[in-house]
């Protein structure tokens, strides 16, 4: 991996370089994505069934097109009983998690007759989209599910693309029939973006869509934000280590890795403030790279957003991890705990040699669906947040709006709003 010196202008050409990675690059693709989009919206099922037909090379129909009960029952004869069984551990520490997020109505009233409050409802229906193609993640599967069925969702409805038997991947069905999925159907790509979006024949429309996909299925799911809510627009994975010379180099070295397999444009960054630590990484680095299996993939991500960035001081590193808010934060310093407290933004923080990332990707129980590119600014991780809503709650009395009223009509007029004004004054007039 390239070694640099980490000054102002290498931080600002990484900040610049990490942005090309957005999905708002993508552009050039809005238009077939509208396409697909108007199509699904006139032609519903029919124009669900042709897509899965050209882009996956699978004939639907309307008796295929929902996965049975029967289908999820041969799904678990395929699968390793004891595979079966580390989903249901890792889900049983997910819902655990989560469970700590639930929220409550509240109401507070007062003597003077005033009541306020806030009334939590869960979402009616929500869309996981879950990918297919090259790779298969039952854990997605876990991290979008049950924050939903936490928070009290009525109906989930999950689409997945059907592989070239017109099936869908069996440890696909079983993670989301373990973590009690409402119905699942056979259909990817911006299209099943759409049909959640805007409802068919046989797909309703959601209030809310959250899942990863590719760079059409962040499009889709771009262009229908505001017909229905969504999670994120994500970008490519990233993770940063924050390491001082107490660090394992080797540890460093693979858990820089193992975000660099994602894609081609996933990023890998480490910053400490030791230059023979960074030697000693960088050369684990390329001894790993020789012997993984995904050894292109990773080597392309670390050529075009890998780095080792080396800093005069810890306070320099923090800052510029601040500035990245990164997806993926790793600190591993002699005192993680008191470097932590220092970290405005990142997605997920992991404290410690004994903690890396793919122990939240899979089995810790916080959720693995983060902010990525910069937004772990001002965005969170999924949560049972986002499968609920909240409604204010005001009730006064008269003598409680008495005691007010004056206030209210001279706020009003001051905005020359003598409709809001009246609406008060009336309560009060003299008979």
């Amino acid at each position: 991996m390239r070694i640099l010196k980490l000054t102002e202008q290498e931080r600002e050409n990484i900040l610049e370089n990490l942005l090309k990675r957005s999905p708002n690059q993508y552009g050039k693709y809005e238009a077939t994505v509208h396409d697909i989009l108007e199509d699904v919206r006139e032609n519903k099922d029919q124009a669900l069934f042709a897509y899965t037909e050209k882009f996956d090379g699978v004939t639907i129909t309307a008796d295929t097109f929902q996965v049975t009960q029967e289908e999820i029952a041969e799904a678990y004869t395929l699968v390793d009983p004891s595979l079966v069984q580390i989903i249901r551990k890792s889900l049983k520490n997910i819902r655990d998690y989560h469970q700590k997020q639930v929220r409550y109505s509240w109401f507070d009233s007062q003597p003077d007759g005033t009541l306020l409050g806030q009334k939590v409802t869960p979402l009616e229906r929500v869309g996981v989209y879950v990918p297919g193609g090259k790779a298969v993640y039952p854990s997605s599967v876990l991290m979008n599910i049950v924050p939903a069925k936490v928070a009290g969702v009525d109906r989930i409805i999950m689409t997945t693309p059907p592989g070239k038997d017109g099936k869908v991947y069996p440890i696909t069905l079983v993670a989301a029939n373990e973590a009690g999925v409402d119905e699942i159907y056979k259909v990817g790509g911006a299209q099943a973006i759409g049909a959640l979006a805007y409802g068919t024949e046989s797909i309703p429309k959601v209030d809310k869509i959250v899942g990863p996909g590719n760079i059409f299925v962040a499009l889709a799911k771009k262009a229908v934000y505001g017909h229905v809510s969504i999670d994120s627009i994500a970008g490519p994975s990233e993770i940063l280590v924050l390491a001082d010379e107490t660090a394992n180099p080797r540890y460093v070295a693979a858990d820089l890795l193992s975000q660099a397999e994602h894609d081609e444009m996933a990023s890998a960054i480490l910053i400490t403030t030791s230059e023979a630590l960074a030697e000693k990484v960088s050369a684990e680095v390329d001894g790993f790279v020789q012997e993984l299996s995904r050894q292109e993939i990773i080597q392309k991500s670390l050529d075009a957003y890998g780095y080792i960035l080396v800093a005069e001081t810890m306070q320099e590193a923090i800052e510029t991890a601040n500035a990245i808010a990164s997806e993926h934060l790793e600190i591993i310093t002699r005192n993680p705990f008191d470097i932590m407290t220092r970290i405005r933004n990142a997605g997920a923080i992991f404290l410690g040699e004994y903690s890396s990332e793919p122990l939240g990707d899979y089995f810790a129980g916080p959720n693995h669906v983060l902010p990525t590119n910069g937004t772990a600014k001002f965005f969170s991780p999924l949560s049972v947040d986002d499968f609920i809503k909240k409604s204010s709650i005001i009730s006064y009395s008269r003598e409680a709006l008495e005691l007010v009223h004056q206030d209210i009509e001279d706020f009003a007029k001051a905005e020359k709003l003598t409709a809001h004004a009246n609406s008060i004054a009336v309560r009060f007039e003299q008979k």
